[in-house]
């Protein structure tokens, strides 16, 4: 069962997701979590707390995510990596939309908050760092899983934009990755 903090930024994620930062205040995240006036300046006492913690409460749920999945698709192969990909696309412009919209929300309100661009850069360099190790496992190079990572997050973006929602991505994802293990 999640805390009463966690209740707060799932509630501030989608809140910030489906309403746009404009929308995000503490007491629309109290609003969204159905919780006491005031709960969330309690944890969060200023905006750019609010958003640090959604940032990295993004990261755990993401990451919490992604080995659910993992273990779904057994040992890594190229096969589940692809599979694994494409799901993680599927699921981030589909049935998490709202998660996906805030996490690109956030990137704009950084561009003037220092301590949540640190923050995010934190958990970009986090989530990296274990898709390289992950990568590693099917014969992919370090600086290739930064090419593969950025260009993941340019398909989810365009999907996001209603771009190529009508396609299925393992095709192109499996024709980068097959380029990315060749060695």
């Amino acid at each position: 069962m999640a805390t009463k903090r966690e209740q707060i930024l799932d509630a501030a994620i989608d809140v910030l997701g489906t309403r746009g930062p404009r929308a995000l205040t503490h007491r629309a995240a109290d609003d969204a979590a159905g919780v006491p006036s005031g709960s969330a300046s309690n944890y969060f006492r200023t905006r750019e707390a609010l958003l640090i913690g959604i940032a990295e409460r993004l990261e755990e749920r993401d990451r919490a995510d992604w080995e659910t999945l993992n273990h779904l698709l057994g040992p890594a192969t190229i096969e589940h990596l692809v599979e694994g990909l494409a799901r993680f696309v599927l699921h981030a412009t589909g049935p998490d939309r709202a998660r996906t919209l805030a996490r690109f929300a956030l990137f704009g309100e950084a561009q003037t908050m220092p301590a949540l661009h640190e923050s995010l850069q934190r958990g970009h360099h986090r989530i990296r760092d274990w898709a390289i190790e992950m990568a590693a496992r099917v014969g992919i190079a370090p600086g290739d899983t930064t090419i593969l990572v950025d260009y993941l997050d340019g398909v989810v973006a365009h999907r996001l934009g209603g771009a190529g929602t009508d396609t299925d991505p393992r095709a192109a994802i499996g024709r980068l990755v097959g380029a990315l293990t060749v060695s």
